[in-house]
């Protein structure tokens, strides 16, 4: 049986077979170790970091008494719910993001990693409910991650498309909206993004993109 450690782009916690391109974490333990249900609580810490599967070989008992572990479909996932690159095991990544988002948000001083944080955490949620933002679509770059109008779907944007999201890759695609959108991707990741950061895609993104207008 999966653990429901696997994160929907809007940040909450399901289970389900495919494992994802990312692992993360919330800055701790905010699991019950003995019952590894859905946690109740949101968090550890407002420290929500990206990470890659494996580092210097380390070896970790999942859901144990350390920190909670995360898994992401891929790194567009898991900036819709409201993380960032991890400083250890993802140093160039995590340092590109900062200087995007320092240019994209036109801070005088680059923030530390933890001021960094609580800017971002101010952007995802407010209290224990996900924040999202109205924008306008045409204003938005590629990796932001929409709510479909009807509530039920999630669509990552790339160039005149919208790729619709499922745990395990992308499984359809479709016309970019037009309008505004509720937006689950925080505005200081989106800044990031328009400043040139490149996330990392499933390969289903680009799969879907050699195919026709409604991935047929």
């Amino acid at each position: 049986m999966p653990l429901p450690n696997r994160v929907r782009p809007d940040g909450t916690l399901f289970a389900d077979p495919a494992r994802g391109l990312f692992f993360g974490n919330r800055g701790g333990r905010f699991h019950d170790p003995a019952r590894q249900e859905v946690p109740s609580r949101l968090q550890a810490t407002h420290h929500w970091l990206c990470c890659v599967l494996s580092f210097k070989d380390r070896q970790r008992r999942v859901w144990g008494r350390g920190y909670t572990e995360l898994f992401f479909c891929d790194e567009v996932t898991a900036f819709a719910a409201g993380h960032r690159p991890c400083m250890e095991c993802r140093r160039r990544d995590a340092l590109a993001y900062r200087d995007a988002l320092v240019k994209g948000l036109g801070l005088t001083e680059t923030p530390l990693f933890p001021e960094m944080d609580r800017i971002l955490d101010a952007d995802r949620r407010i209290g224990r409910t996900k924040r999202t933002h109205r924008l306008a679509t045409e204003q938005l770059p590629d990796g932001a991650m929409l709510l479909s109008d009807d509530g039920k779907s999630f669509l990552a944007l790339r160039g005149t498309s919208a790729l619709h999201w499922s745990p395990a890759g992308y499984v359809a695609r479709g016309d970019r909206p037009q309008g505004m959108a509720t937006v689950l991707t925080p505005p200081a990741t989106l800044a990031a993004l328009t400043q040139g950061y490149r996330p990392v895609w499933h390969p289903s993104a680009e799969a879907l993109l050699t195919l026709g207008p409604t991935g047929t």
